[in-house]
């Protein structure tokens, strides 16, 4: 069984390999804390999640795949999410 950590990781990883969600399409589309957004999004109330709380300009059926997942699969994607805000922070301040 992989461990939290290893989970987040591999979910990033897929971000960036799979669906090409790099640190320069993030500085485009999301330069204002649209991750953070989404993230709290996908774990709002430890429900179902809140689709209100997307970026307006995150495509709907991408957000709608995403918050229909279990909660441990949300929690994994969001942990990836708040990851790449960090990275995005980190560019900036370099």
């Amino acid at each position: 069984m992989k461990t939290g950590v290893e989970l987040i990781a591999q979910e990033r990883a897929e971000q960036i390999e799979k669906h090409g969600r790099t640190i320069n399409e993030d500085l485009k589309y999301n330069p204002s804390g649209e991750l953070i957004m989404a993230a709290e999004a996908l774990i709002c109330d430890f429900g179902n999640g809140n689709w209100n709380k997307f970026p307006n300009r995150w495509d709907n059926d991408i957000c709608r795949k995403m918050i229909n997942k279990p909660l441990k699969e949300r929690m994994i994607i969001a942990a990836a999410l708040l990851a790449a805000q960090i990275d995005l922070i980190q560019y900036k301040e370099k």
